[in-house]
């Protein structure tokens, strides 16, 4: 099943997209898929949560897995992070997350 997510570029242009469920990706991947960062400028440690360069905001109410203690120490070192911060490697895509909408963090 795909669903929606609706992401908005570091240019403040927001892009609908459809997100496969059956593909164990995550929002940082799919960010690359559609090519909505420039090259090298997302996901640079690979989804490792180890370089916050793929953070992002999350806009409206979606229930979102709770983050792991990885993602909580990355967020605690990077900058621009917000209460609504989030690690896109660390968001894995489920039918749960339809209609999401995040803001990509600017780059640092």
């Amino acid at each position: 099943m795909d669903i929606t997510l609706h992401i908005t570029d570091r240019e403040g242009v927001t892009h609908s997209v459809q997100a496969p469920t059956d593909m164990n990706m995550n929002v940082m991947e799919l960010v690359r898929a559609y090519e909505l960062a420039p090259e090298g400028t997302i996901g640079i440690c690979g989804g490792m949560a180890m370089c916050a360069s793929c953070q992002c905001y999350v806009l409206n109410d979606v229930a979102l897995p709770e983050k792991n203690p990885d993602e909580e120490a990355m967020l605690w070192e990077a900058f621009n992070v917000k209460d609504n911060s989030r690690l896109g490697c660390q968001i894995h895509l489920t039918e749960d997350l339809d209609g999401l909408a995040i803001a990509l963090a600017p780059e640092v």
